[in-house]
């Protein structure tokens, strides 16, 4: 039933008369009584009967008004915990996180936002592609992607890009390779190397391609890896170079590899977070976008 309705029968009840309750709901007298011939139409009953000049409820009718009393009650209850959720954040927030995205930001995350009340993080991490990033925004309200530096940024009318922070890609060297004593390490200088890459389509595969147009030789790439601890391991052990992102790894361990920038070309990797057009309005999705930008910008 039409609440618009169910109120002028409500105050119709609480007042006696159609004009005194157009008085308390703000509308003329013939408004009120069209709502309540409407309400009578759609309920198919008689709510309403004349006693000389005036209108009094039916028996029906004062039924009604004691179920619009507990329907009303909870529209009113509902308004009001959706007005909870449109002041302050609340409720849970999904975010889809490539998988070194989570390692990087998600511990930060998730300890800048203990202190909110009432707003809940569900984190997923997913081994994403650039172009799986819209299909994702079906599920999540977040998602937390990176490209490299050399593809254009992500581009939907129906998203919304927030830049998180800009990584370098450093090359990772076995302690005893010919260049570890470099401070900068040319990438032609490693056009005969075995390298450690990735999955295709992944931004660190983009520089290895770069590595081909440079040089004119195509990268040997032994194993193609997408976790970099396992890929740290292989270095260290002297089965390759890799291309690994600066803040994620952190310090290497011990003295089994080293990590040297690259000299002559600009290798990074864009760390995103994509939303749907309008989604940061929420509080809660605010709230979750502006500490995922607080803790990139304290690492980076």
């Amino acid at each position: 039933m039409d609440l618009v309705r169910l109120r002028a029968l409500r105050e119709f009840a609480d007042r006696g008369t159609v004009h005194a309750a157009a008085r308390a709901l703000n509308r003329t007298p013939s408004a009120v009584s069209q709502q309540l011939r409407a309400l009578q139409a759609e309920v198919g009953i008689p709510l309403t009967e004349r006693t000389g000049r005036r209108l009094r409820l039916t028996d029906a009718g004062w039924a009604l008004v004691r179920h619009a009393d507990e329907v009303l009650s909870s529209a009113e209850r509902v308004e009001a915990e959706l007005d909870s959720y449109r002041s302050r954040p609340k409720g849970a927030v999904r975010v889809a996180m490539f998988p070194t995205g989570a390692e990087l930001l998600l511990a930060g995350l998730m300890r800048r936002l203990t202190p909110v009340a009432g707003l809940r993080l569900e984190c997923r991490d997913i081994d994403m592609q650039p172009n799986e990033v819209p299909a994702l925004l079906a599920d999540y309200d977040i998602v937390v992607t990176h490209r490299d530096e050399q593809m254009p940024p992500f581009d939907d009318a129906r998203a919304e890009v927030v830049h998180l922070l800009r990584e370098p890609l450093d090359v990772a060297l076995p302690a005893g390779h010919r260049l570890a004593k470099r401070r900068k390490v040319p990438l032609t200088d490693l056009a005969e190397e075995s390298w450690i890459g990735v999955d295709v389509g992944f931004p660190v595969d983009d520089v290895l391609r770069s590595l081909a147009v440079r040089t004119g030789v195509r990268p040997t790439v032994v194993q193609r890896i997408n976790d970099f601890h396992v890929t740290e391991r292989l270095v260290a052990a002297g089965l390759g170079v890799a291309l690994l992102p600066r803040y994620t790894l952190g310090p290497h361990s011990g003295r089994r590899w080293v990590r040297r920038p690259l000299a002559g070309i600009r290798a990074a990797r864009h760390v995103e977070a994509v939303l749907r057009a309008g989604a940061s309005a929420r509080p809660s999705v605010a709230e979750v976008l502006a500490a995922l930008r607080a803790e990139a910008t304290a690492i980076g």
